[in-house]
């Protein structure tokens, strides 16, 4: 290995605990040197050699830091990233990108002017679920894809107390919190929409933000339904794929956060394996044949993201989550916001 990088967190709640630090404790391309926390040390508890830094300022100083991890609130994405582009770090931002897509914008022009790796972490692209909904497209198992519909469901009816998640500040509500994965899913699989129609909702009482979603993308011959609540004791399909030959069904969630934070990274032989109960179902005809059975969901593969990123830092190979692609995300995010505001389909 010709390079380490040395990094740094800004934060450790639960991003930093269980997306980021045990990825980079594993990885040997990676040293995580410094993990800001300006109260406890957390980090420090869970791996002795990190140092603990108490400011931001610290860590934008620290010449021997490579790479700076955003992963602070949603509204200081922006503001946290800009500084750590200036000093020259390499910078991985939590989605959302940032609050606008005018600020996502100007954070791609500092990257290039800096000739710094700029990315988001979408880590759900390597979601099991999703890679084997993807494949099942790329291989026409239902033949031409007419229907695409994808839901992140989950049951609290209640506001969570003392969570800058609940407050009303820029970039918070489940429009950018799970908004930007399905969204980012969406794009990589069919890239820029025609059209967007979307149905944005407070349902719990006493909530301030955003949290029920739908929107509504058109494509030439293809429906896009990405929806996402805090109200569905029973939840719907993770995905439902209709085509002009059959169809597929996949209930359940990608077991790596849930294995995070129940176990760690560990197991590493059997990680991101889905227990068979939760296979997708597809039935199709292809090349004449007739199938119906259960799918295999592939494993998922977190760590793929941070492969591909050492890679890119120390060895130039492609990026596999662009900027430019995080700002199709911050765009789609605001026509769906304009969409629901002028309850009219909007043209993208």
């Amino acid at each position: 290995m010709s390079k380490v990088i040395n990094t740094a967190l800004v934060g450790f709640g639960m991003s930093g605990e269980y997306f980021h630090a045990p990825f980079l404790n594993a990885d040997p391309g990676f040293i995580l040197m410094k993990v800001v926390e300006r109260h406890g040390e957390k980090s420090k508890q869970l791996y002795p050699y990190i140092k603990v830094a108490k400011d931001f300022q610290e860590v934008l100083e620290d010449k021997s830091i490579d790479l700076i991890i955003v992963n602070t609130p949603n509204h200081l994405h922006y503001e946290m990233a800009k500084k750590a582009l200036l000093a020259c770090k390499h910078v991985v931002v939590e989605k959302p990108f940032a609050a606008s897509a005018s600020e996502a914008e100007e954070l791609i022009k500092i990257a290039a002017n800096q000739k710094r790796i700029l990315t988001v972490f979408q880590n759900r692209r390597w979601d099991g679920d999703f890679m084997t909904a993807r494949k099942i497209i790329q291989d026409k198992l239902l033949g031409e894809l007419v229907e695409f519909e994808s839901h992140f469901d989950r049951f609290r009816n209640f506001i969570k107390p003392n969570t800058w998640k609940e407050e009303l500040l820029p970039g918070t509500g489940l429009l950018y919190d799970i908004g930007p994965h399905l969204i980012d899913q969406a794009v990589c699989l069919f890239g820029k929409p025609k059209t967007i129609f979307a149905d944005l909702r407070t349902e719990r009482p006493g909530g301030k933000i955003i949290d029920c979603f739908e929107i509504i993308m058109h494509y030439e011959q293809l429906k896009v339904t990405l929806k996402s609540n805090f109200l569905s004791k029973i939840p719907l399909p993770r995905f439902t794929l209709h085509g002009t030959e059959g169809s597929f069904v996949k209930y359940g969630l990608d077991p790596q956060e849930d294995a995070l934070k129940l176990t760690g990274l560990k197991n590493l032989d059997e990680w991101g394996r889905e227990a068979q109960e939760f296979w997708g179902m597809i039935d199709t005809s292809f090349n004449g044949v007739q199938i119906k059975k259960k799918i295999e969901t592939m494993a998922g593969n977190y760590p793929a993201f941070f492969r591909n990123l050492y890679g890119t830092i120390a060895e130039g190979s492609e990026l596999a989550v662009k900027p430019e692609e995080a700002l199709m995300t911050m765009r789609i995010i605001e026509s769906a916001i304009e969409s629901n505001n002028q309850k009219k389909v909007i043209e993208f």
